[in-house]
C-alpha cells in the first residue's frame, strides 16, 4: 500500500504541472470572452469523446486484468507524450491542443481506474477501504500542492517548461508502477460488469452472489447505483462551481473584495475543502458510506440553498468549501461501496463506467457553468438545482440501506 501511496503522489504531481500549464493557456492568459468561448471548445471537445468511450473504456482494460502494473504505466508513459503534444501548441494555441488534453484526461481516468481496482488486493490488515482511499487521495492532494509552487516558478522560465516536467515525472510514476507486488496482476475469472448490473447489486452480498455467477434483482435497493447518482451530483456542482465562478470572479468580485481576492478566496477555500474531506474520511472509517452520502448531501444542499437566498461573500465560500468537502466525502463512499459489494470479477469495470459517468457529470456541470449568465445569485439557485436533483433520486435509496445496516460496518 504504501508503494501504491508514493505512485499516486507522483501521479498527482504530474497532473498538477499539465493542468496548470492548461489553465495559463485555455483560461489566464486571454479575455474573458474570448476564455469562455475557448474552455466551451475544450468541454465539447472533452465530452463528446466521452461519450462514445463510456462503454469502450471498460472492456478495454477488462482485456489486461492480468497486467494491472504495465497498464498504470502505459497510461503514465502516454500522459508524459502527450504533455510534449501540449508543449508544442501551448504557445500558440493550436487546435492540437484539444485532443491532446482530451487523452490526458482519458490517461488519467484509465490509471485511476485500475489504481482504484488494485487498492483491496494491498489492503493491510485492520485498515478499512474508506482509510486507505483517504490516505491515498490525501497524500495525492499534498503533492499536487507541492508542486504548484514549482509550476509557477517553471512557468515564469517559459509555457513550455512545467510540461516538459510533467514528462519526466510520468516517466518516473511509470517505472514506479512496477515495483507493486505481483498480485495486483491476478486476477482469474474476472468478466465484465455494466450499469444495468450494478443496480442489481444489493448491500454486503456482492461476494456471495459472485460465487453463484449473478446478482440480486432488487434494482431499486442497489446502494451502489444511488452512490453513483448522488455522486454524479457533486461532480457536477464542482465542474459548475470552477467555471461558472471563475468567470463570474473576473468581472464581478464578491461583495466588499477585489476580484483577485475573491479568486484567491474561493480557490483556497475549495482545495482546503477537498483536503479536509479526505482527512474527514480518514476519521470516519468506522461509519457506513450509505450515512456518509446522506450528510454530505444534506450539507450540500443547505451551503447552496442559503447563498442562493443570501448571496454573501462568506456564503458564496461556504458553498465552494462545502463542494470540496461533499465531492471528496462522496468519491470515498462510492469507492467503498464498489470495493466493499461489487464482485471482484467485475470490480474494474465497475470503477472503468462509474468514473466515466462522474467524469460526464463533471463536464455537464462546467457547460452549465459557462452558458449561464454571470449573475451570482442566479448561479448559486442553478447549483442548489443541481444537488437537489441527485438528493432526490438517491436519498431514499441510501436511507433505507442504511436503516437495514451492512453486514460489513467498516467497509472492510
Amino acid at each position: 500500500m504504501a508503494k501504491l501511496i508514493e505512485l499516486h503522489a507522483v501521479h498527482s504531481a504530474g497532473d498538477m504541472l499539465i493542468t496548470f500549464a492548461l489553465a495559463s493557456t485555455i483560461f489566464f492568459s486571454v479575455p474573458t470572452d474570448e476564455a469562455r468561448g475557448r474552455v466551451a471548445l475544450y468541454l465539447a471537445v472533452t465530452m463528446a469523446p466521452f461519450i462514445l468511450l463510456a462503454p469502450v473504456i471498460g472492456p478495454l482494460l477488462d482485456r489486461v486484468p492480468h497486467g494491472r502494473r504495465a497498464a498504470m504505466a502505459g497510461a503514465l508513459l502516454a500522459r508524459g507524450m502527450l504533455a510534449l503534444v501540449i508543449a508544442s501548441a501551448v504557445v500558440t494555441g493550436g487546435l492540437e491542443l484539444y485532443p491532446a488534453a482530451l487523452g490526458v484526461m482519458v490517461c488519467s481516468k484509465a490509471y485511476n481506474i485500475v489504481r482504484a481496482a488494485v487498492v483491496p488486493r494491498l489492503l493491510p490488515p485492520r485498515i478499512s477501504l474508506v482509510k486507505a482511499n483517504a490516505r491515498i487521495t490525501l497524500t495525492g492532494l499534498l503533492s499536487a500542492g507541492a508542486m504548484a509552487p514549482v509550476g509557477l516558478a517553471l512557468n515564469a522560465i517559459g509555457e513550455r517548461w512545467p510540461l516538459y516536467a510533467a514528462c519526466a515525472i510520468t516517466v518516473v510514476g511509470a517505472l514506479m508502477s512496477f515495483r507493486l507486488p505481483g498480485r495486483v496482476d491476478l486476477a482469474k475469472g474476472e468478466r465484465t460488469a455494466h450499469l444495468a448490473e450494478l443496480a442489481e447489486v444489493r448491500s454486503g452480498q456482492g461476494g456471495a452472489e459472485s460465487q453463484r455467477g449473478g446478482f440480486l434483482p432488487k434494482v431499486g435497493d442497489s446502494p451502489v447505483l444511488k452512490a453513483l447518482v448522488a455522486n454524479a451530483s457533486l461532480r457536477a456542482l464542482s465542474g459548475f462551481l470552477l467555471f461558472f465562478m471563475a468567470f463570474l470572479l473576473r468581472g464581478e468580485p464578491l461583495p466588499g473584495l477585489s476580484a483577485a481576492l475573491s479568486l484567491g478566496l474561493v480557490g483556497v477555500a475549495a482545495g482546503v475543502g477537498n483536503g479536509l474531506g479526505n482527512v474527514l474520511g480518514n476519521w470516519l472509517r468506522e461509519r457506513s458510506p450509505e450515512l456518509i452520502l446522506l450528510v454530505v448531501l444534506v450539507v450540500a444542499v443547505g451551503t447552496t440553498v442559503t447563498a442562493t437566498v443570501s448571496y454573501l461573500a462568506v456564503t458564496v465560500i461556504a458553498v465552494c468549501a462545502a463542494a470540496g468537502v461533499c465531492q471528496a466525502l462522496g468519491k470515498l463512499a462510492l469507492d467503498a461501496l464498489v470495493q466493499r459489494d461489487v464482485p471482484e470479477v467485475v470490480r474494474t469495470s465497475a470503477f472503468a463506467r462509474s468514473e466515466t459517468t462522474l467524469q460526464m457529470s463533471w463536464v455537464l456541470g462546467g457547460a452549465i457553468g459557462i452558458s449561464l449568465p454571470l449573475v451570482g445569485p442566479l448561479g448559486m439557485g442553478v447549483a442548489a438545482v443541481l444537488v437537489l436533483l441527485g438528493a432526490g433520486l438517491s436519498v431514499r435509496g441510501l436511507l433505507a440501506t442504511a436503516r437495514r445496516g451492512s453486514p460489513h460496518p467498516r467497509v472492510r
